[in-house]
Parts: C-alpha cells; sequence; structure tokens
C-alpha cells in the first residue's frame, strides 16, 4: 500500500496528510479541504502559474502575468517557454487577458496582474 505524506496548504493549518495513492484515502485532516486538496495532488496536480512579460512603453520593463486557473503540474514548463514568447505593449490593466486559452486549456487565460500607462504621452 504505497502511502504519501503531504503538507496541505489550502488553510494556514498546514495538516500533515497522508494520502494512500491506490485508494486515494486521506488520513490527517482537520476540514474537508484537507480530504480535496490530498486527493487531487495525488491523482491530478495543479497551480498556478506565474512570471513575467516584457512591455513595451511602460515604466518597467516586465509586467506580472498569473494564469486565471490552476495548469497541470507537469505543464509548468511548458507555460513557461510560451510565456517567454509573449511580448505586450502599455497600456494594460490588471486583469487584461493577455493570452487566451493559454496552452490549449480552454477557460484558462494568461492574464496581467498589474495596470501599467503608457509612458512619454
Amino acid at each position: 500500500m504505497p502511502l504519501r505524506e503531504l503538507v496541505c496548504i489550502r488553510c494556514p493549518r498546514g495538516c500533515l496528510l497522508t494520502v494512500d495513492e491506490e485508494t486515494l484515502e486521506v488520513k490527517g485532516n482537520f476540514c474537508p479541504r484537507g480530504k480535496d486538496y490530498g486527493m487531487k495532488e495525488v491523482s491530478a496536480p495543479e497551480r498556478i502559474l506565474t512570471s513575467t512579460v516584457a512591455i513595451k512603453g511602460a515604466s518597467l520593463p516586465l509586467c506580472p502575468v498569473k494564469t486565471s486557473a490552476p495548469i497541470p503540474k507537469g505543464k509548468l514548463f511548458e507555460g513557461m517557454k510560451a510565456i517567454a514568447e509573449v511580448s505586450i505593449a502599455a497600456p494594460v490593466a490588471a486583469g487584461d487577458v493577455l493570452v487566451k486559452d493559454f496552452l490549449g486549456i480552454e477557460g484558462v487565460d494568461l492574464v496581467a496582474t498589474r495596470s501599467f500607462k503608457k509612458e512619454g504621452n
């Protein structure tokens, strides 16, 4: 029976979880979020991808970005390569969609997380 130990990150408590990888039985959680986290982390882990993209015409050379929803953990490096190819121009507002359906994942967009005005005007 392969067991995996995890620290739950769904709340500040940080429960130490033990998850049976075959049955997805979770032990050690103090709330239902821990059970959901343990099951998901063992069966199909996902993460929000955060990074920066080049921005022209702004006060800074880089604009912080993130995915609008978690993507499969196995696609993080592919996502970073795709982000490296993105370049935008000011103005941009926080929440603007920069790449729709990022990595071909329907409903997951790459969005700006900071607003920039166009410099020099």
